[in-house]
């Protein structure tokens, strides 16, 4: 398996599948690169270089102590870029992944960035604060916290319910959706899962969508009970200069996993990777 070592000698591991223009996709927070398998198969499909990580402590890679944090893991995906020499590279990032993708810009600017892709992403803040009262109180943060510190077996398993929509009427998300988001969550690190809580929900990326310089696909289920939209997708299109801003109704944060609304993304992703 293809692994990077950074520069704190982590090892990340990846996936690269096909040739053509690279599309580097980062995962949301408890899962690993798998959970992009069917757009990175689609991407390679069509004529793109589809390569996916699991971020450090996530998955196959490794689980360090420290570095837990959004600064750690956009440079770990720097590294990553600039160790396989990626350029007019099409970042797509899912949840905490959104976060690292602009927390990317914000550190090593858009040089070799074409485009992105922002789905059910974090930024710009997930707490809610004076200056952001749209967030979510910091109670929401300590329940997680509470979960994965004393069952955290248990806490995934029913976590993946509203993940997915699967506690909406008339859902269509599969016993095996969820099981496999049980089986990934459980790959992550307990120490990596615990410090990323406070990563994805208490740090500021406004600064880096101030940085974005090139067209972004913000997309956004309406229904999303994990991301709400009020506080990040539709904050964040306020921000980026050059952005079209997606909302797919009655969608759940996992929607790029579960009909009816993966074909519709996957059709909106391609489309917008080849305009």
């Amino acid at each position: 398996m293809p692994f990077i070592t950074t520069r704190d000698d982590t090892e990340i591991f990846y996936k690269d599948w096909g040739t053509g223009q690279p599309v580097v996709f980062s995962h949301g927070w408890p899962l690993n690169a798998d959970a992009w398998d069917p757009q990175t198969q689609l991407m390679a499909d069509n004529g793109f270089r589809a390569i996916a990580h699991d971020r450090r402590g996530h998955g196959r890679s490794g689980q360090t102590w420290n570095g837990n944090d959004l600064d750690t893991y956009a440079d770990d995906l720097a590294q990553l870029i600039e160790t396989l020499d990626l350029r007019d590279v099409i970042l797509v990032g899912h949840s905490t992944g959104g976060g690292e993708v602009t927390r990317y810009v914000g550190r090593h600017g858009s040089d070799r960035v074409a485009k992105a892709v922002l789905l059910s992403a974090i930024p710009p803040l997930m707490l809610k604060t004076d200056a952001n009262p749209e967030g979510l109180p910091r109670e929401v943060f300590d329940e997680i916290r509470k979960g994965v510190a004393t069952d955290r077996s248990q806490f995934y398993q029913d976590l993946s319910a509203p993940f997915y929509g699967a506690n909406r009427e008339g859902h269509q998300v599969s016993q095996g959706t969820r099981d496999a988001f049980w089986l990934w969550s459980l790959q992550v690190g307990i120490k990596g899962s615990y410090d990323c809580i406070k990563a994805f929900s208490e740090t500021d990326l406004t600064e880096g969508l101030q940085r974005f310089d090139f067209p972004t696909l913000i997309a956004h289920g309406d229904d999303d009970q994990i991301v709400p939209i009020v506080a990040a997708g539709e904050k964040s299109s306020k921000i980026v200069k050059d952005n079209t801003f997606k909302v797919y109704p009655g969608a759940p944060h996992g929607l790029s996993m579960v009909a009816p609304f993966k074909d519709v993304f996957d059709a909106d992703l391609l489309a917008f990777a080849r305009g």
